[in-house]
């Protein structure tokens, strides 16, 4: 969503590194990249003015201009005023005191309010809490259905007296869920109401109606990230037809320049409070402007990586396969692929490798990543036998080709994962062991670099094996001798026989030089 903005900001930080003091005109420079890179990624001009303006400020203080190193005091400053125009600090929910928790959700038609209400659903269910869906949008076809759909998907209940397409009043609805709710002793209720192609009269008056019916704790505003400017004129018609106390992006995995998520929480005034970045019912969280602005200058989001992780990964599992490394036990392609299965439950590996610091210089490397290929090697890891996956040296060339066979995939494909799994295995091992990265001579902390005594003991070792059988044996030696005689026991080319005491005096040599030839 951010890939134009984020390359654009890397682009203007570039010109200030290794600059040991800042100018008016380097400043001003900034700023107009700034200004452009907002700009073009469809940030309303009100909040463009107001964000260069902090950073312009800022940047001809005392902070900068005595800063050690003011490049990176400029990062600093920018990322914070990023955080600032994007809501400050997270807002949570608020959840009532008595009686069950009422949140309405409210938006255009087509911002993916029913899906989002799932989504919210499920992420309440994750929470322990026992949420309850309520399909109050009885004019858009099928909307009825698709929330019924969704629901079973996330498990979670939902209530539909009316059959919607039209038909039924959805204040009513909304008025005779809360009794439900308390009924069944749901302690969340998640209003669905209906959106319109675009903003009016009866719209409005519907949302109020049912506001006023229900009193919800919160109103959530959903908002499509994609719709670029006219995101913040819905916003602020919503807010002063329905009003709201917080906002939802929905689709900020799009390709969008993604301005909308920028400039409503400062023109509204309205924190954003949850994101939704994907079509799966758990690519949805709560809304960190922190971590927004550091995705945004490609400083990564390690926070939420770690508790995404926190929540795929099984912690036993995870120690058991540290300690195999650590203590020199066989981690075997088994421990491999229950590692791998975790990570895929994570969501896509492309997001995921997006969230590490510095990503941003790989994006086309990451966008054009293959995720069918980790489905290949889960289907080459299942076509091996229990033993083969304990011992993958006992893979000989006839088991390869059983393997391919029973995956679907090439020999050459089962030879890569062989491969491959042995020297991850090995790097993991040093790492684990505290030795660093493998092949790093000379570097503190990195170790795995191989002495020149231990080289020079790995090469006298290397020997050439002979065959056991006698046959092949003396086939191996006469071919040796052949090689040897072809290519002479002069090391530097020559054929046997010369005369080197001539050849000396030839060159003219001293005559006391004589020794060394002997």
């Amino acid at each position: 969503m951010f890939a134009t903005l984020s390359d654009r900001l890397a682009d203007t930080f570039k010109n200030l590194r290794g600059k040991g003091k800042l100018s008016e005109a380097d400043i001003d420079a900034t700023a107009r990249e700034i200004r452009i890179a907002l700009l073009e990624a469809d940030v309303a001009l009100p909040v463009v003015k107001e964000f260069v303006g902090a950073v312009k400020e800022r940047a001809r203080g005392a902070e900068v201009s005595q800063a050690l190193n003011p490049a990176q005091q400029i990062i600093k400053i920018v990322n914070e005023e990023l955080v600032n125009i994007l809501g400050g600090e997270t807002r949570r929910l608020r959840y009532a005191k008595t009686g069950p928790t009422v949140i309405m959700l409210a938006g255009l038609q087509g911002a993916g309010k029913t899906t989002l209400a799932a989504k919210l659903a499920l992420w309440l269910k994750d929470q322990s809490k026992s949420p309850i869906l309520v399909a109050a949008d009885l004019q858009r076809p099928n909307a009825v259905n698709q929330l019924q759909v969704n629901g079973e998907r996330v498990g979670v209940p939902v209530f539909a007296p009316q059959p919607g397409n039209g038909v039924g009043d959805p204040v009513a609805v909304a008025r005779e869920a809360i009794e439900e709710a308390k009924r069944k002793l749901h302690d969340v209720v998640i209003v669905d109401t209906a959106g319109r192609l675009g903003i009016d009269a009866e719209l409005m008056q519907q949302a109020s109606d049912i506001r006023d019916a229900v009193q919800p704790d919160e109103v959530l505003f959903v908002v499509d990230a994609m719709i670029g400017q006219d995101a913040v004129n819905t916003a602020l018609a919503f807010q002063e037809g329905v009003g709201y106390d917080a906002v939802v992006l929905t689709k900020l995995d799009g390709d969008a320049r993604g301005g909308a998520a920028l400039s409503i929480a400062s023109i509204t005034g309205k924190p954003v409070m949850f994101a939704s970045n994907g079509e799966k019912m758990t690519d949805f969280d709560l809304f960190h402007p922190d971590r927004m602005a550091s995705r945004i200058l490609d400083m990564g989001d390690m926070l939420t990586l770690i508790e995404q992780a926190e929540k795929t990964f099984d912690a036993a599992e995870a120690q058991k396969a540290a300690e195999k490394l650590a203590g020199g036990g066989d981690f075997t392609l088994t421990d491999f692929l229950a590692q791998m299965q975790q990570i895929r439950k994570m969501g896509s590996l492309t997001k995921i490798m997006g969230m590490l610091p510095g990503m941003g210089q790989f994006r086309d490397q990451l966008e054009n990543f293959d995720e069918k290929e980790i489905d290949r090697i889960q289907a080459i890891i299942q076509s091996m036998t229990p033993g083969e996956r304990e011992n993958p040296k006992m893979i000989d060339g006839s088991r390869r080709l059983r393997i391919s066979k029973g995956s679907g995939t090439q020999v050459s494909d089962v030879n890569t994962l062989v491969d491959r799994f042995f020297e991850a295995r090995k790097m993991m091992q040093q790492m684990a062991r505290g030795g660093g990265m493998p092949g790093m001579p000379g570097m503190p902390g990195m170790g795995g670099g191989v002495g020149k005594g231990k080289q020079k003991k790995q090469q006298q070792g290397k020997k050439k094996r002979v065959s056991g059988n006698p046959a092949k044996a003396a086939a191996q030696q006469a071919a040796a001798k052949e090689k040897a005689a072809s290519s002479g026991a002069n090391p530097f080319g020559g054929a046997d026989g010369v005369d080197y005491e001539t050849a000396a005096a030839n060159l003219d040599l001293p005559k006391d030089f004589s020794k060394f030839l002997k």
